[in-house]
């Protein structure tokens, strides 16, 4: 039976969840509309109703397996997931590849500074501030975090993807766009298949940015 601070967890888990993916998929809009491309903005996306943006599996269902599994099995495997991409012109967006590998890590970028934001504030706190303040701000450090390290993985559709088409040749751009067609499922084949490797660099990531953190304000 799932008890009320488990309800609270969980409830605490989605609102940051929506925040903090509503903030992403926003800055990959306004970053496509700052360099040309008027697509998100005509199309409704530039909005802060997280309803425009939730994804029912990458944004609701799949933190919330997360969430579960480690409740059932006593790990503490990194909380992440998506939503619904935002829809844009790479046809009309600035400094072509550049521009767009900027537009994509935007929204990654954001989930960072939102961590950055918690912990800087988790730290000037302290224990003064009450339980349920440090538990926001612990469950935002670790879900952006999360969201951070998932979404910059060069795989197609997730935007570290945007780099590697920046960089690499137009063979490997080519074989990127017939992976990115997909979408979706390469995304549940990257979690059924490496799972363990995933979770082991996701944890990697987080691991090293909070000891950057930690040795930005002296506790690390």
């Amino acid at each position: 039976m799932i008890n009320s601070m488990d309800i609270g967890y969980v409830v605490t888990v989605l609102v940051v969840i929506f925040v903090s993916m509503t903030l992403h998929e926003l800055m990959h809009g306004l970053v496509a509309n700052w360099l040309g491309d008027e697509t998100a903005r005509l199309m409704g996306r530039l909005t802060l109703n997280p309803l425009k943006h939730v994804d029912p599996f990458l944004t609701v269902m799949l933190p919330l397996l997360i969430v579960a599994s480690n409740a059932l099995t006593g790990t503490s495997t990194p909380i992440f997931g998506g939503a619904k991409p935002v829809p844009f012109n790479p046809a009309r967006i600035r400094h072509e590849e550049w521009g767009v590998a900027i537009m994509a890590l935007a929204g990654p970028l954001v989930n960072l500074f939102i961590a950055f934001i918690c912990y800087a504030t988790l730290i000037f706190v302290g224990v003064n501030a009450p339980s349920v303040i440090q538990n926001i701000l612990t469950v935002s450090i670790g879900v952006n975090l999360g969201f951070f390290a998932f979404n910059i993985l060069p795989l197609p559709p997730l935007d570290g993807s945007r780099v590697i088409y920046a960089l690499a040749p137009d063979f490997i751009r080519r074989f990127m766009d017939s992976i990115e067609r997909y979408g979706l499922l390469v995304v549940l084949l990257l979690i059924l298949i490496a799972g363990p490797f995933l979770s082991t660099y996701m944890t990697s990531v987080i691991s090293g940015i909070l000891w950057v953190f930690g040795r930005i304000f002296g506790v690390a």
